[in-house]
Parts: structure tokens; sequence; C-alpha cells
């Protein structure tokens, strides 16, 4: 599933092609893609009007709309496992396994590709309202050292569950958040209450700095699906220290990389590097 940086990625990749345009028409080929929203329903919601922004929050992308100068709802935007969005001229032949298609100004359209159909394109009225539950994003100023340090004590929860419930932090996964507690020392299965405040430093620092590594790297490839909106794979998967390696000696000391489940997702991490 794409994590905070494939978001960001296409977020980037994908604000200069539509912020400014006009929504022409709208088609919808799977209708659970829009969340059970009728289509004609959708349709009349869309139409006609701009894309103000366009946004990352969490692992959403959040697409305001305006009428006239006025807010007039906004996209909501879950790629899953394997949805993705891009920008291409409407003459081109559209790909069997896109699910939903927005004619644009200037002869384009945006498409919303989808193989396994877990993707979701939501027109909402409120996005604010929507996305009210999550948690801080982790690159925004106010995600200080000192806050998560506060936090993880405040629970007593193992730190990798933790770091994944989007409620506690927006946009991470389980790519990042392993890779972000080997590079801190931590082991996935430590307690958040009683992490010391030097390794809480270590994971504060680890959590941007992976993720900006990863953003400037346009995301993970570690299969097929992920392709940003230009078709082109990630290159962040060449700097994995844990994440899918198991078995395979870790890159600071050695040890033979391991495998558990936590939570129902497969973790991987250092023995060593990351004692309990």
């Amino acid at each position: 599933m794409p994590e905070l940086p494939e978001v960001e990625t296409a977020v980037r990749l994908l604000r200069p092609q539509l912020e400014g345009r006009r929504i022409a028409s709208a088609e919808v080929f799977w209708p659970r893609t829009i969340g059970g929203q009728a289509p004609a329903a959708f349709a009349q919601a869309v139409v006609g009007a701009r894309v103000a922004t366009l946004r990352r929050r969490a692992k959403y992308i959040v697409a305001d709309l305006e009428r006239g100068g006025r807010g007039a709802g906004a996209l909501l935007v879950h790629l899953r496992m394997t949805g993705r969005l891009y920008v291409e001229p409407a003459r081109a032949p559209r790909d069997k396994f896109v699910k939903l298609e927005l004619a644009l100004e200037k002869g384009k359209v945006l498409r919303f590709l989808d193989v396994r159909k877990f993707g979701r394109f939501l027109f909402v009225e409120d996005a604010a309202s929507e996305l009210a539950a999550l948690g801080p994003e982790p690159l925004e100023p106010q995600f200080k050292a000192q806050w998560l340090q506060v936090a993880l004590g405040a629970r007593k929860r193992r730190i990798k569950p933790l770091l994944l419930d989007q409620e506690f932090l927006a946009g991470m996964g389980n790519i990042y958040t392993d890779e972000c507690l080997h590079q801190a020392g931590i082991h996935p299965l430590a307690r958040s209450d009683r992490i010391d405040a030097a390794r809480v430093k270590r994971l504060h620092e680890a959590i941007r700095s992976v993720l900006r590594a990863a953003i400037q790297r346009e995301g993970s490839s570690f299969d097929v699906f992920y392709r940003t909106p230009e078709g082109q794979p990630g290159s962040y998967q060449d700097q994995f220290k844990v994440y899918g390696r198991t078995g395979k000696p870790c890159r600071v000391c050695g040890e033979p990389i391991a495998r558990v489940v936590v939570g129902q997702r497969g973790t991987h991490f250092c023995r060593r590097c990351q004692k309990r």
C-alpha cells in the first residue's frame, strides 16, 4: 500500500497538471470506487468545479474544489494497494483497469487505475471533518521530539502497531515504520512508555529523515503496482536496511535480518541493532 512518500510524490507531480483546471465531465466504471454514491450524483457534484488546491493529508490525496471562487467540497483519493492517478491526453487509449476518469480542460483526462479495486475516489462536502481523526503530520514543524516523548509515554502499546495507527501519527506504514525503528535502534515490540528520551529523539529524527529521503527518491517500488503519475518506479527500495530483507545481513552490523508478525503485519528488524 502506498505510504506517505508515495502519496506525497503523486501530489507533487500531479499538482501542476490539476490545480486551476475545471472538471468537464466524469465517468465512473466501478461504482464501489466512489464509496456507494450514485455515479450520477457524483458527476453532478464535481462537473463544472475547478481544482483549487491539491495536497496530501496522511495517505490521502485531497483535491479542494471551488465554484466561482467559493469552496465546493473536495475529492478524497486513497490509493490503497494498487491505485494510481495520472493525467494523459483524452485521446490516449484507456487502460482496462481504469475505474474512474475526469475530463479536464485542454484535452486532458485524469484517470484512476486500480487493478485490485480497493482504492477509493470520494466526493465529500467537508474534507476537514472527514479527516479530523487523523494524527499529526510527521513532516510538519508541529511534530517535535518533545511531543513524541509525551505521546509515547501516555500509551502502553507496542511501538510498531502504535506508529501504524493513523490516529496517532498520520501517514506511516509498514515499510517506513520498519526502516525508522531500525535507524533509531528500537525493537518493534518495545513498549511505547518504556522507550527512553534518547531513543525517542533518535526515533523522531529517523522518522523525518527516512520520509524525506524516500520522497526525494519518489517512494518505493517493491512490487509491480506502485508507479508515479508519470509511470516511473520509485527508487527508495534500493536503500532499505531491513524491510523485505529477511535473512540478509544487516547493512550496519551484518546480523541476519529477522522477520516476525506484529499486529498481522510482517515486521523486519535486526536483533543486534534493535535489542529488546
